[in-house]
């Protein structure tokens, strides 16, 4: 089995496809409260676990060639599950050992799925782990709490490839961060909705290529848990359609604020606006005018003051911050809030306001790299997901926070994590592109979080259409063809 990219770790754009129709994240405790749902509406939890071993079965009969395998259960359902697993593989004539760390609990579903295993146990070491081809994680689900050391962690250290049940034992499901250690699984097969951890990093490079398998959870338990966080696939948001009689202003104005030193960023964030689909891009230039205009001829460039151009109400969007200087960005960000503009604010707004979240508010849609977040708002203990949420809450904007798992999260809470990127979009630039592409999307009449949810997976694919020798400029003509293939 192999990701479509081998050189790159965990990057599967497939998975995008995998999970049409599936956006929903649940945490460990709402995956908890949907298999009691599933429970309550008719389904027994044996039949559920039977279900999830044999998902977990399936695959790897078909991603592996017939191997030893030695599966490592736990005491808890997850464990259950190996069991299942254990006995599928052996009736299909795999040689497959378990190892248990505890019996499960008397009168469980994991007891009585244990009771079905016939099959050779042997102790649960690292020197059994060496031994085998495959070495199978049901130990810990995602629900996990503690650090994992010890003997558990030891024995995951000692395997060759692991095929994780539910998420590699030692990752939280909810943050995808380990708890203690988590090893670095092969192939993670998960339930019904994939969980938080499984996309942000490092979990999503910890669970190797993901399989979301249905074992007949109904899709309307959904219905009474309101998730509030998804992946970021286009079922989220619909892109901008044209009527026939649309023109450049019911497409929208876009102004971007070029500074008069780095004018390459202005230019890239005037150009995806452009490719976007806003009907007219401007390059309100504080310098360097000449040099914005040698650019594409349908770009305009003014030279006239920020406090004449919002005058202007056709002007209703905004980019500011892209090249600018921290200096003349503390100056035009607050122009435009206080003139009501819709604004997205990138880069150097960042540097401008350092410490001063509550000096964002305003903005329509805010997009910081890691170190401009915590520049304004302060470096994320452990949990990006909530970190951006409570910056979005702080400041009422859209909060974008850049990364290979991007997250967008809005005010009242709702989050999606992006995973339409490549490491090769990680190249100066890139970020410029974004913040233009959103703007188009803005001017075209999509709401804050729908723009820029959209924006970040249209960036991706783009990406991901240009190829691993991408350089930024690569980034717009392959975003017209994106936009082309999703529309």
């Amino acid at each position: 089995m192999s990701l479509p990219y081998p050189h790159v770790a965990a990057f599967d754009p497939g998975l995008i496809r995998r999970l049409r129709g599936r956006s929903a994240l649940l945490t460990p405790v709402q995956m908890t409260q949907a298999d009691q749902a599933a429970v309550r509406r008719g389904q027994s939890g044996a039949a559920l676990m039977e279900a999830a071993g044999r998902a977990v079965a399936r695959t790897i009969q078909r991603q592996f060639g017939r191997s030893h395998v030695l599966v490592l259960a736990g005491p808890g359902n997850n464990g259950g599950d190996g069991y299942i697993v254990a006995r599928l593989l052996a009736q299909e004539g795999w040689p497959v050992r378990l190892a248990a760390l505890a019996p499960p609990r008397a009168g469980s579903d994991a007891a009585g799925a244990a009771r079905l295993w016939c099959g050779l146990n042997v102790p649960f070491t690292p020197d059994e782990a060496r031994r085998a081809d495959l070495v199978i994680d049901a130990v810990f689900g995602a629900g996990l709490t503690r650090p994992l050391d010890g003997l558990v962690a030891d024995t995951l250290k000692a395997a060759r490839r692991i095929i994780a049940i539910d998420v590699p034992s030692g990752l939280d499901g909810a943050t995808g961060l380990p708890l203690g250690y988590a090893p670095a699984a092969e192939l993670t097969v998960t339930f019904f909705r994939l969980k938080p951890g499984h996309l942000l990093l490092p979990g999503r490079d910890k669970c190797g290529r993901i399989e979301l398998a249905d074992i007949g959870i109904p899709d309307t338990v959904l219905d009474a848990m309101a998730p509030a966080t998804f992946a970021n696939l286009p079922t989220l948001w619909r892109l901008p359609s044209l009527t026939t009689d649309a023109h450049k202003y019911t497409r929208g104005h876009v102004t971007v604020v070029g500074g008069a030193s780095m004018t390459g960023a202005a230019r890239l964030a005037a150009e995806a606006a452009r490719r976007a689909g806003a009907g007219m891009v401007t390059i309100a230039a504080r310098g360097a005018a000449e040099i914005y205009r040698s650019g594409e001829p349908g770009l305009l460039v003014s030279e006239t003051d920020i406090a004449t151009l919002v005058q202007d109400d056709r002007r209703k969007v905004w980019v500011c911050g892209p090249g600018l200087g921290p200096d003349e960005s503390r100056v035009v960000f607050p122009a435009l809030i206080a003139a009501n503009r819709v604004v997205v604010g990138d880069a150097d707004v960042f540097s401008a306001f350092s410490n001063e979240p509550d000096a964002l508010q305003g903005a329509a849609v805010l997009t910081p790299h890691a170190g401009e977040f915590a520049r304004v708002f302060g470096a994320p203990v452990n949990d990006r997901l909530s970190a951006a949420r409570e910056a979005a809450a702080r400041t009422g904007a859209v909060v974008l926070l850049k990364g290979a798992d991007t997250i967008i999260a809005a005010p009242d809470g709702k989050a999606a994590i992006n995973l339409s990127a490549p490491p090769w979009l990680a190249t100066a630039g890139a970020g410029d592109v974004l913040a233009g592409i959103i703007a188009g999307l803005l001017a075209q009449g999509m709401q804050p979080w729908e723009a820029a949810a959209a924006g970040a997976y249209l960036h991706g694919r783009a990406a991901i259409l240009a190829g691993p020798g991408l350089v930024v400029e690569d980034l717009l003509p392959a975003l017209v063809r994106v936009i082309v293939a999703e529309t």
